[in-house]
């Protein structure tokens, strides 16, 4: 996002929120959130920490945002709503579901 201008900074703030708030109101945010500006750090198995993913790209992901929609149109559809509010393309994929996970998180708010 380093192609906005610092002073258009807080009108992208506001669209942001007003693509969440209609989220919100349409019962599909899930949740979101801007990241740091670090590259992500790769933890392997035996602990060694190293730069990565890519650690040659000078990219970095701004932030993301998780729906739940019934299809991946509806998921594009929001991700355009987000890229107008946002200034940027959006990166769009699919979350697996997990039924045991969700199972641990029923089980958990039963306590």
């Amino acid at each position: 996002m380093d192609h906005i201008p610092d002073e258009d900074w807080e009108d992208v703030g506001k669209a942001a929120h007003a693509v969440v708030q209609e989220a919100v109101d349409a019962g599909v945010w899930v949740f979101g959130a801007g990241l740091e500006r670090q590259r992500a750090s790769i933890v392997a198995t035996d602990g060694m920490v190293t730069d990565g993913p890519y650690p040659e790209t000078k990219e970095v992901i701004g932030g993301f945002t998780v729906v739940e929609v019934a299809s991946r149109e509806e998921a594009l559809a929001w991700a355009a709503k987000t890229a107008v509010a946002c200034r940027c393309a959006q990166e769009v994929r699919e979350l697996m579901p997990d039924p045991e996970t969700d199972a641990m998180l029923r089980q958990a708010d039963r306590r």
